[in-house]
């Protein structure tokens, strides 16, 4: 008996009927007996291969054949305007049973969530952190709402999983299965990764050992993964060298008329420029991301799915699913940080009958086009990251800690480890930050019960203690209104900076001058200007840089591995250049350390962002203390000489030493404060670290070169 037959009779009449399909794709097919049985999963497919359906019909296919009433499915996302997209799909898939999905996420008015909570939807569409805030609130009944819950679906699993959210997530599904009263199915929805088994496990929590579970992954098409490097379609990933946003709209402008173009930038500035360079050219342009209001990116999407000569210009918000029609054209500027993001990017293209998958990388300068090529030569040789969750999330434990407090009120000072259900790192091992947390005030005990503390009502409690909802410490921003209208959020950098004339910002792709400024409310209102407007917004959080084997790659492609895609004439003499001026500092055995003709010592690892850190505490005798963190290179003390050099490298491979943690890096990590110093310090240092990459390079060769003065 094949998938599609084992599905509820109702369903399966209107796959057929309704959805007219002539059959299930094959991961639908795959995933349909083991989510019957009720095992946890999965399901891995690239974007637009059908994740969606092969969760939610065999989920709806128990739902009729067993009877479950009330709220008996969640789906999570980690964005709501994936939500907001999905929504009216699973009303359609509900209707055909007469049963009903809703939506629960920070936009939803109160007046709506009064009705879900009295007329429970049989899938309920949400956040984590709605979840949280749903699981502490008084307004709900948590044992009756919750208390029908069978199964959860985790959309772009990977996306959590890579960051402290996923360690949120995990918490917050065990403490529901403590109020569902029973193992809930975990379902895991996700683009291709490296380490699929081991992204299941993490899913499971602490029924990693006692549920049974599978990953289900039809092969992929061999163009999109390959196994080895092979030469590819011209026109199916290019790669050009333009140097510049100015020539990167000139050449969208000019290229693919007539098409839909989705264009990937990874900063919101970058987007604003690009996309008001390219309305400059007179091209039809929309932007995404993050810091324009909801109503202007969903005008934006809606508008760009309706249109056919366009160009819609975004940072990763457009990366995960979120339905902007049929897409003729990804064009990537520079480059996205990994192989993973890529695949889900590229995997936007080729969605209609005959389409192809395809990409154009733009590069915009020297960095920018040797990142783009050691990427694609990772991709070439079918490598994908492994998405691997942050390590040691005390932090986290803190904030549940606080969390569970607030939803039961009191909690047994001997017991709270069971509301995980003993899964680490929110088992006793965390009894060094309970205690922690009851001598700093953030927890009161009495009679031997906890409860929220006066320090926590202090430090979170605003707004019904919303703060603690959420697990990132954001950056303030400005909302930006014209007249009454939102179009977004600024940085205040840009409202303090010294100006000469009118004040300009640039958001939304067109130009606004600044009117009055409310410093208070932290709201800013503008009226439209003819240009020169400048935007801005800063990063927050800790530093980033790339990764081990991608920077690996980079010097793979400058020691003269080109990667098997199309390059333009532009992109091959920008890339022999690039090679001629690294020629002294590449080599295929290993590090290079160069002295140059201005007494500077300069060790090229090629090593990564985190691997150099560690390099530099480790090796702080030889390291210049006052240099930031390099992806390719580490600055050495002018006065070494190679004896003394060759023995510290050889003895270090045995003491390798965690970054330290500056100030700032300390005050970026959200409930920090409700961690003793010295395990807030450790968390951050070993996030920061890549010990088997710092190993890696100290077992490797040194080539010693001296580089005479120009």
């Amino acid at each position: 008996m094949t998938g599609a037959e084992l599905l509820h009779p109702v369903v399966l009449h209107h796959v057929v009927n309704s959805l007219q399909w002539p059959a299930l794709r094959p991961l639908q097919e795959a995933a349909v007996q083991p989510l019957l049985a009720g095992e946890d999963a999965l399901l891995l497919a690239p974007t637009a291969g059908g994740k969606t359906e092969a969760a939610v019909f065999p989920l709806l296919s128990r739902m009729a054949g067993e009877d479950w009433s009330g709220t008996s499915v969640l789906y999570v996302c980690p964005l709501k305007a994936l939500l907001n997209n999905l929504l009216p799909r699973l009303e359609s898939y509900t209707a055909w049973l007469g049963r009903r999905v809703a939506l629960w996420h920070g936009d939803v008015t109160m007046g709506r969530r009064r009705v879900i909570l009295r007329e429970r939807p049989d899938i309920l569409l949400t956040t984590p952190e709605s979840l949280e805030s749903m699981l502490v609130s008084t307004a709900v009944d948590h044992d009756s709402f919750f208390g029908q819950l069978q199964a959860i679906v985790v959309d772009e699993v990977h996306a959590f999983a890579g960051d402290d959210r996923g360690w949120h997530l995990l918490a917050v599904l065990e403490r529901l299965s403590r109020v569902a009263g029973r193992p809930v199915q975990r379902i895991g929805l996700s683009a291709t990764v490296g380490n699929p088994d081991e992204l299941l496990k993490w899913l499971q929590g602490s029924g990693r050992d006692q549920r049974s579970a599978q990953v289900v992954a039809p092969d992929p098409p061999p163009t999109e993964v390959p196994a080895k490097p092979a030469p590819r379609p011209a026109g199916e990933v290019d790669l050009d060298y333009v140097g510049s946003v100015h020539n990167a709209a000139k050449v969208i402008a000019a290229l693919h008329q007539g098409q839909k173009r989705l264009v990937f930038c990874d900063s919101r500035a970058l987007v604003e420029d690009l996309g008001q360079r390219l309305r400059a050219l007179n091209v039809t342009t929309f932007l995404s991301h993050a810091s324009l209001s909801v109503d202007e990116r969903r005008r934006a999407e809606e508008a760009f799915a309706q249109e056919r000569d366009c160009v819609i210009v975004a940072t990763s918000t457009l990366e995960l699913g979120i339905d902007v029609g049929d897409l003729d054209r990804v064009i990537q500027i520079n480059a996205p940080r990994s192989v993973a993001a890529f695949l889900q990017r590229i995997g936007r293209t080729g969605r209609r009958p005959g389409g192809s998958r395809n990409c154009l990388f733009l590069a915009l300068d020297g960095e920018g086009l040797l990142h783009a090529a050691g990427l694609l030569h990772l991709w070439a040789q079918g490598w994908v990251e492994a998405v691997v969750p942050p390590p040691e999330p005390r932090h986290i434990v803190a904030q549940q800690m606080l969390a569970l407090s607030l939803q039961q009120h009191r909690v047994g000072d001997n017991l709270w480890s069971q509301e995980w259900n003993g899964l680490a790192p929110f088992d006793k091992s965390a009894d060094v930050i309970v205690r922690h947390l009851v001598e700093r005030g953030y927890l009161d005990v009495d009679s031997g019960m906890l409860f929220i503390g006066p320090e926590a009502e202090l430090r979170f409690g605003r707004r019904h203690f919303m703060d603690m909802l959420a697990v990132f410490t954001a950056p303030p921003q400005f909302t930006v209104l014209a007249g009454r209208t939102e179009i977004g959020r600024t940085d205040p950098a840009l409202l303090t900076a010294k100006v000469l004339g009118p004040r300009l910002l640039l958001l939304a792709g067109r130009s606004w001058r600044v009117t009055y400024i409310d410093w208070k409310r932290q709201r800013c209102f503008v009226e439209p200007a003819e240009g020169g407007g400048k935007a801005l917004w800063m990063t927050g959080g800790s530093p980033q840089g790339l990764s081990y084997r991608m920077v690996r790659a980079m010097r793979d492609v400058l020691l003269g591995a080109d990667p098997p895609v199309a390059l333009t004439g532009r992109a091959k003499s920008r890339l022999a250049v690039l090679r001629e001026d690294a020629a002294p500092v590449v080599h295929p055995a290993g590090p290079v350390l160069v002295r140059n003709g201005d007494g500077e010592v300069r060790w090229w690892t090629w090593a990564g962002f985190r691997a150099n850190a560690t390099l530099i505490a480790t090796l702080s005798e030889l390291a210049d203390p006052a240099q930031r963190y390099d992806d390719a290179s580490i600055r050495l003390r002018p006065d070494l000489d190679r004896t003394v050099v060759h023995q510290a490298m050889s003895d270090a491979a045995d003491r390798i030493c965690l970054p330290e943690v500056s100030d700032k890096a300390l005050a970026g990590l959200k409930f920090s404060a409700a961690l003793p110093e010295r395990l807030a310090v450790a968390t951050l240092a070993s996030r920061l670290a890549d010990i088997p990459a710092a190993q890696a390079v100290l077992a490797e060769p040194v080539q010693m070169t001296y580089l005479s003065p120009t």
